[in-house]
């Protein structure tokens, strides 16, 4: 767990969301419990339930009655599609915003934003 601002449970979500976006979790993998997930990450069984609750009722995750959590048909590409929808909102319009108050060039922001790739090993 990150010691980010974001509630414990919407933590949770994420991390399964970005195993499957990772391939650690393909479709029809069995996703970990709410007790498996409580006790990895020293959290209340019912934060660990209400983010996985997130993920079914988005369809991320599907129940199989008596066996457990599954990664459903159509996930990963799910997660991708919302996103790509929050990406410009999130990160886009403050990093704008960011850039008209210090006056940037365009090819200064295109020489910032290739540092940063090549420092995070995106340009090898």
């Amino acid at each position: 767990m990150d010691n980010s601002a974001a509630p414990l449970f919407h933590q949770i979500a994420t991390l399964v969301e970005d195993s499957i976006l990772e391939g650690s979790l393909a479709v029809g993998d069995r996703v970990p419990s709410t007790t498996e997930l409580a006790a990895f990450h020293s959290i209340n069984p019912a934060t660990a339930l209400k983010g996985i609750g997130m993920l079914t009722e988005s369809g991320i995750v599907c129940k199989q009655r008596g066996i457990g959590m599954f990664v459903a048909a159509g996930a990963r590409e799910q997660i991708i599609s919302q996103r790509m929808a929050r990406l410009a909102e999130d990160y886009l319009v403050p990093l704008i915003d960011e850039v008209v108050k210090l006056d940037l060039s365009r090819t200064a922001v295109h020489s910032l934003i290739d540092a940063v790739a090549e420092s995070r090993g995106l340009y090898r």
